[in-house]
Order: structure tokens, then sequence, then C-alpha cells
């Protein structure tokens, strides 16, 4: 049973349309005209609203207007005399949902009335599995900190949006996560999500991959190419590690977040896309545009809405349950009962996690395929957590010395054991830190260890 409002002010139409939806089933307020049937509409909210066009006071078209200005997804259905057909298709331009001439015979409004309820159904079901997606995502945010329960509330405000959002945090704290949390908690989550990362090729490769190239663009351009814009028409695209690209590529992205519209390289036709942008990056923008690296102008077309995600080491309350996420995924696939001793856990919680959870996920499979019990303990561990400690500073280093710089000489430690027990090998080392190739070679620059 569904809740129909009438609206016309021919009182044989309305009584006989009336009457036809009552034999069906459905709950009916008749209105007698476009003002009664407005002020109905505020108050009750129906699903389906029947109106005739042509009307005293109030038309039918006002009515259309009103109605979608408050509540978008309400279906309206118009009646129409022969000769104002034409309004008609005009009225479905501007969103009513279908219209019945008159006069029609009592099957043909319930067919189309049957249509219009099959519609209101499936607009239902799809918001409830998206309400239920965003459950499902928001969920795989694990912890309970302030931080994240923020991030958490963030992402159900902005997933139903088509606003453009601009992830930062350190290598490996999940920014591929919340993108996809996103889109997936989005009325675009049926359509693509596509990851460019932006740091693994060079500026020509790059911006053929974004926006696709035309047969003989280049050299080994053999044929036409769609880049990843084009492959995510209708859906998302995350572009990782956006302050890589160049500032050529720079200044095509910036158009295409204005209009939405670019070039294949090589071409000389515009394409237009609807897609969302989603980036991400660990560097500090801010700091690049005043290096003249970075464009002002981009930066604050990508930062409509910004997240900022906590370093693990700053959200040490979240390392037991996701260690317990990690360690539950190992248990599904080994069928071994998997456990932590809890002087595992606090050991894991005075860590520093320079890789943060991408190094803390690594970690926790890695001793849990090799520990010998069910229990791990803190003789399965590496060395690198259990002998790394912070040395204590002398008075005169405590008055100066700021718990950043403690936590560099940390991170600089462990980057140096790492590469040394790699043979000197970045790739190699990188992965033992949990942590991607230009993530590494960033810090190695920034250090002085190149």
């Amino acid at each position: 049973m569904a809740h129909i409002l009438v609206i016309e002010d021919n009182s044989t139409m309305r009584e006989g349309v009336s009457q036809v939806l009552e034999t069906m089933g459905h709950d009916v307020y008749a209105a007698s005209n476009g003002r009664e049937g407005l002020q109905y509409f505020q108050i009750a909210h129906p699903e389906l609203v029947i109106t005739d066009l042509k009307m005293d006071d109030i038309d039918g078209m006002h009515v259309l207007k009103d109605i979608k200005e408050q509540a978008p997804s309400t279906l309206v259905m118009m009646i129409t005399a022969f000769g104002t057909i034409e309004l008609a298709v005009e009225a479905m331009q501007l969103g009513a949902f279908d219209f019945i001439t008159k006069p029609f015979p009592p099957d043909l409004l319930r067919v189309k009335v049957g249509k219009a309820l099959e519609v209101i159904r499936t607009h239902a079901e799809n918001q409830y599995l998206r309400q239920e997606q965003m459950k499902k995502t928001t969920s795989m945010l694990i912890g309970k900190s302030a931080s994240i329960q923020k991030i958490q509330q963030q992402i159900q405000k902005i997933a139903p949006t088509d606003t453009t959002v601009l992830i930062t945090g350190e290598s490996g704290t999940g920014k591929d996560l919340i993108a996809r949390a996103i889109h997936q908690s989005s009325f675009r989550s049926n359509k693509p999500f596509i990851k460019v990362d932006c740091s693994a090729l060079n500026e020509n490769l790059l911006e053929s991959e974004l926006f696709g190239h035309e047969r003989g663009a280049f050299t080994g351009a053999h044929q036409r190419k769609q880049g990843r814009f084009e492959l995510a028409d209708g859906g998302t695209i995350f572009l990782d590690e956006i302050g890589e690209i160049s500032s050529n590529v720079q200044i095509k992205l910036l158009r295409i977040l204005q209009d939405r519209s670019f070039e294949r390289v090589g071409g000389t036709k515009t394409h237009s896309v609807n897609v969302r942008i989603i980036s991400a990056t660990n560097q500090n923008l801010a700091q690049m545009i005043k290096d003249k690296k970075f464009r002002e102008d981009l930066y604050y077309r990508l930062n409509i809405v910004p997240i900022e995600l906590p370093p693990l080491r700053e959200r040490k309350e979240d390392i037991p349950d996701l260690v317990e996420f990690f360690l539950e995924k190992i248990r599904n696939k080994t069928k071994r009962n998997i456990q932590m001793d809890t002087e595992v856990i606090e050991l894991f919680q005075n860590y520093a996690w320079p890789g943060n959870i991408r190094e803390l996920h690594n970690m926790v499979e890695r001793i849990a395929v090799l520990a010998p019990f069910e229990t791990i303990e803190k003789k399965d561990l590496p060395t690198e957590m259990t002998q790394t400690e912070i040395t204590p500073f002398d008075e005169d280093e405590k008055s100066s010395k700021l718990l950043t710089d403690a936590l560099e000489d940390l991170e600089k430690k462990l980057i140096l054991q790492a590469l040394n027990e790699c043979h000197g090998v970045k790739a190699q080392a990188a992965q033992k830190l949990g942590i991607k190739s230009s993530a590494l070679y960033y810090k190695l620059e920034k250090y002085g260890l190149l």
C-alpha cells in the first residue's frame, strides 16, 4: 500500500481517480486545487503525487516545481488534456515521472501507477542498501579513538554528496581505505572506482593514463586509448600521491576540476565526464605551494573537504582493536586460533610505527605466520620490536628537543636498520618498513641519506 496525493479541480475526474487507487489498496488524499494539495504535501509527504496540469490559481507545473524543491525524490505524475501534451513533455523535463492523457481507462491508470510504485520500491531498497554499505564500510575504520570517530562521521556526511575531497596523512595511515569508503557509501557505489598512483608514472605516461591518447600521439601509441577519467565516468577517480604530479599535468587537472572536460593526448576533441574526484597525499601541499612546486589554485580546487588521517602513534588506543582485526583475518586463512599475549600488545602500543597501519598489518601477519605456537609472545617478535629504544635525553636536551625530533631520530634509525638488513636494496627496505618506495626515497632525501 502506498500513500498517494491526487490534485484535480474537476470533481468527477478527482473522484474517479481516487476510487481506482483506493480499489488498488492505496491510501489516497484528494485535493481540489493546487494550494490545498501543496499544503497537504508539506504535512504528509506522500510517496506519489498525481496532479492535473491545467488548474486555476496554482497549476500543475507550479505544483511540480514546488514538490521537487521540497522533496526531489518524490514521484509526480501529470494528468493532461490532448491539447497540452507539449506542456506535459516540458513537465517531464523538469522532473515529472510520467503523464497520462485525458480521457483514460482505469486499467491505464493502474499500469502507470504500478510502474511508479515499482520505481519507489527500488529507490527505497537502494537507499537501504547504501545505508547498510555505509555501516559496513565505516566499520572497517577500526578503532574507538576520537579521531577515528570523527572521520567516520565525516564520511557519513560527505559520501552522499559529490564534493571533491583531499585526504592527507603519513604513508600507511589508510588514505586508500578512506577513499573507497566514501565511494562505496555514495550514490556512485555501483559505478567504477578508479585509482591512479600519481607517483608511479613519469609526466608523459601519467598524462596519457589520466586523459588517454589518440592513435599516433607518440611513439608506441598504435591505437586510441581511453584514460582513467573516461573509465571512471559516472563513478569516482582516486588520485593517490597527488603531490607528485608535474606542473604541466597540474594545469590539465585544474581544467577538469573546473568543468569536467579534457582532450586526449594528441587529440583536439573535447570530452566531458561525470566523475567525483578524491585525492590524497602524504606531503605538505601548503609548503609545496610556497616552494612553487604546487599550484595554489589547484590546491583550493582539490581541498574542498579535507580529511586528515592521524598517524598510528597518535591513536595508540586503537592498536588492540586493529591487531584483533588483522588476527581474525589470519585465523580465517590459516584455521589456527592465533592469539597475542598482553605483553606483546603493550610493546605494540609503545612502538612508534613509522609505517603506520600498513606496517602494523605486515608485522602482525609476519609474526603470526612464523610463530611456533598459537599464542604470540615477546620472544616471537623481531629484534626491532624488542631492542629499539629511545635513549633518554639529559635535562638540557629535554628542555630543547621536541617530541617530533625524537620521533624523527627513531624513524631515521629504523630506516638505517632496514637498509642494513636488506643490504641496501631500497625496494626491500620499503617493504620491510611497510611503506611505499616513493615514501622511502622521500624520507632518505629528508634525512640526507641518499
